[in-house]
Parts: C-alpha cells; structure tokens; sequence
C-alpha cells in the first residue's frame, strides 16, 4: 500500500503503533509492516517527519539513546497523545460504520426519517 493512501491516517496509526510503549523509529516501521501483515511497507521518508510533526504537536515525545555503540531515536506517547488517540479511535469507528452502510455488500440501507 502506497503511503498516498494513508493521507490522514498514518498519525492514528503511528499514535496506535505507540501505545505498546516506547519503539525507536525502525521498530515503529517494522511494527506497521508486521500488525498490518506486510501491506503497510512504508519509507523512512514518510514514517520520520510524521513522528517529527507529532512531536512538534505535543502528541510523541523523543529521546537519542546509544545501543551497541549507535545512536538512535525512541519514541514514546504523551498524556495528550494517548488522548488524541482516543479521539482517533472514536472518529475512524464513526467514519468507517458511516461509509460501511454504503460500501458493505450486505449492509441494508438506514430508515428513512
């Protein structure tokens, strides 16, 4: 899946992908590929400057640690990340039961009013 699809989601995701704890960024693009079962295959070019601008909002904090002798980046939610998230999770399951009344094959159409 292209990361054009993901336009307005990949910040839930990453928000989501966090709520395990703290990851350092390739472990964040590894985890996306696994719980997505290798659909979701995205750059270093996308998945960093979005932790960059959800740290910027307050939503992901970051800290370098040196492992085996390599810095690296770990990431991990803020109080008002894990409240963001909360708020994605509320808005995705509305949006997707909205456009589901439309695009399941078996989904009778609502009552008119």
């Amino acid at each position: 899946m292209k990361a054009q699809a993901l336009h307005g989601h990949l910040d839930a995701l990453l928000l989501a992908v966090l709520e395990g704890g703290a990851l350092h960024g390739y472990a964040i693009i590894e985890a996306l590929r696994s719980r997505s079962g290798g659909v979701l295959d995205l750059p270093t070019g996308t998945v960093y400057p979005a932790l960059r601008r959800l740290e910027r909002a307050g939503l992901v904090e970051s800290e370098w640690s040196t492992v085996s002798g390599r810095q690296r980046r770990t990431y991990r939610l803020t109080r008002a990340g894990h409240g963001a998230l909360r708020a994605e999770r509320t808005g995705w399951q509305e949006f997707s039961a909205t456009v589901g009344r439309f695009l399941d094959a078996g989904a009778p159409p609502p009552a008119a009013t």
